[in-house]
Parts: C-alpha cells; sequence; structure tokens
C-alpha cells in the first residue's frame, strides 16, 4: 500500500499542473476578449484585424488546452474516481459543443476577409462571451471534481 502513495501523488501533481495550464491559457483568452470587445465600435483596418487574429489564436490555444489538459485525460479512461466520471459525463457533451462554436467562431474571423465580418463582430463576440461564460461554469464544475480529495 505504501509503494501506491508516490503514484497517487504523481497523478495528483499532474493534475494540478493540467488545471493550471488550463486557467492560465483560458485567463489569457478572456483578458484578449475584454481587451478587443473594449474596442468598440470596431472600424476595418490593421489594429483591429491584429487584435482579432491574436484573440482567435488564444481561443483556439484553450480550447485545445481544455482538451488536452483535462478532457483528453478522462476520456482516455486515466480517471478512476466515479464522482469525476460521473460529473464529465454529463457536461463533456456542452463542452464539446462549445469547442465546435470555438472553432466555427475561429473560422469565420480567420478563413474568410477580414473586412466582410466587421459587421458582424460585436454580435458574434457577445454571443461567443456567453458561451465562453458557460464554458467555464463547466470547465470550473470538472476542476473542483478533479482537485476533491478522495
Amino acid at each position: 500500500m505504501a509503494l501506491d502513495q508516490p503514484a497517487k501523488t504523481d497523478r495528483r501533481a499532474r493534475a494540478k499542473e493540467r488545471m493550471t495550464s488550463l486557467v492560465a491559457s483560458r485567463n489569457e483568452t478572456l483578458a484578449l476578449y475584454s481587451s478587443l470587445a473594449s474596442n468598440r465600435p470596431y472600424k476595418p483596418g490593421e489594429e483591429t484585424e491584429e487584435m482579432v487574429r491574436r484573440f482567435c489564436q488564444a481561443l483556439v490555444d484553450y480550447a485545445a488546452t481544455a482538451h488536452f489538459q483535462l478532457y483528453r485525460y478522462i476520456v482516455e479512461n486515466k480517471e478512476r474516481r466515479q464522482a469525476v466520471l460521473s460529473l464529465a459525463e454529463q457536461v463533456y457533451p456542452q463542452i464539446a459543443a462549445s469547442t465546435d462554436a470555438i472553432l466555427d467562431f475561429n473560422d469565420r474571423y480567420d478563413v474568410a476577409p477580414f473586412s466582410t465580418r466587421i459587421p458582424d463582430l460585436a454580435d458574434d463576440l457577445s454571443q461567443l462571451g456567453e458561451l465562453l461564460a458557460d464554458r467555464i461554469q463547466l470547465e470550473d464544475q470538472v476542476i473542483d471534481a478533479l482537485d476533491g480529495e478522495r
């Protein structure tokens, strides 16, 4: 039984690192979102385009970090606590749907000519902000469950 304790400690330390990485990526994304949202009204031009590009990159990085640092661990059956697995099963479909919406937002502003998207940017950001708020609540539930001692 004593031999299992270091493995348990290492596993929890790695889980803590994954959660810290996710929160850092999320915070960077939210800071860029806030900065972009405060620059209304949006005008075509290099400055706005660069802000949107940086935000989109952070947004996609955040979605990837969430997947690779948190959910992949659960999906690959590396998590054994039933409470965590049950919660993850409940919230993962909603988080996956939000990831799809994040990628759609990125595609709209990364692929289409930027000047054609400017009129939609405020509404798209508003909808995305609501989606991110919901996603963060779900992620925090999973993080809290993963962080719980059992």
